[in-house]
């Protein structure tokens, strides 16, 4: 069957200060985790007036998809409004059958790619739509030369900003390494870092480290953290390219536009920080051409049903949310 509609899904993330602790109590329903450390990370939010930007980002994205793919364009989120499970309503009442999904997300890992597809069967059996609704996940992008192009792009206008920069700083969320060694997610960054580097004029320059860690210290996470390795390196000029980000959500402009510029600010450091893709004509592009695709017969342009198991978790792990 060909395909009579697009959702993009997203995480989600709060819109006033009101909204902040419920949307934290539901990425955290079931999960071990202190409250203390939820209010921790609520601090980051009301540091922004308690709003999230990645609603409107996404908003600003599928304004732009209109422009570019002839299908009906849904939005839907899996931590709060609007809720999946109420887009799904809006799609069957709307009168579509047969849903290609972009999640918001360009690598391949249980919480990037397979979490979103638990979330879609569980929200299909929710409204009770599992019979007529079929949807269908488009696989990471990373590696698409569209998305590194985009990137590169974004690179060298920062560089434009900063033409002696010493090194290109990749920053991706960390994730613990259980999860990492299910899932492509570490060998797509760095394959991605790599090229995105070789394409922006920083070959041999460039360095992958992670952010936004989570958890308890006993559980091991993927490393350097963004700001040790500011303080490790010993350089005096860098360019930050969130690269595991395709948008400026909460993490960004906590993580890198906060803590680590004033970081680099108190060491001496210049530091510029390269846009996400965002909404880059050649994003846009790029998406438009893999719903094109995905009108096709080739599974290629499909989320492989195996893709990105879930991880064996330590029983009594506590996690801190994701931020959006």
């Amino acid at each position: 069957m060909k395909f009579d509609a697009l959702l993009v899904l997203s995480f989600g993330g709060p819109n006033g200060p009101d909204d902040v602790i419920p949307f934290l109590e539901n990425v955290l329903r079931g999960r071990n985790v202190p409250r203390e450390r939820m209010l921790e990370v609520a601090e980051h939010y009301y540091h922004f007036g308690g709003k999230s930007p990645i609603n409107e980002q996404n908003l600003a994205l599928i304004e732009e998809l209109r422009k570019a793919v002839p299908l009906p364009i849904y939005f839907g989120n899996r931590n709060w409004t609007p809720y999946l499970a109420d887009t799904l309503r809006d799609i069957h009442r709307d009168g579509h059958r047969n849903i290609i999904v972009l999640a918001t997300s360009a690598f391949g890992s249980w919480s990037g790619c397979r979490q979103y597809r638990e979330d879609m069967i569980k929200a299909l059996a929710e409204t009770g739509l599992g019979s007529d609704l079929i949807l269908t996940k488009l696989p990471h992008f990373c590696l698409r030369e569209e998305f590194i192009d985009v990137m590169a792009d974004r690179v060298r206008t920062a560089a434009a900003q900063l033409p002696d920069a010493e090194e290109l700083v990749f920053t991706a969320h960390s994730i613990p390494t259980a999860m990492a060694q299910t899932g492509p997610y570490v060998p797509q960054l760095e394959e991605a870092s790599r090229r995105t580097a070789e394409a922006a004029g920083f070959a041999g320059r460039w360095k992958l480290v992670y952010q936004s860690r989570s958890g308890p210290p006993s559980q091991p996470w993927l490393e350097p953290d963004v700001c040790d390795y500011i303080k490790a390196s010993g350089k005096k000029s860098l360019i930050i390219c969130p690269i595991g980000f395709i948008s400026d959500h909460m993490e960004v402009m906590y993580d890198l536009d906060t803590e680590a510029k004033d970081l680099c600010q108190e060491l001496g450091i210049q530091m510029v920080r390269a846009g996400t893709a965002g909404t880059h004509p050649k994003f846009v592009e790029l998406i438009a051409r893999m719903v094109e695709e995905g009108q096709g017969t080739s599974h290629e342009v499909r989320c492989f049903a195996d893709c990105c198991p879930t991880p064996q978790r330590p029983p009594a792990a506590a996690t801190r949310p994701a931020q959006a």
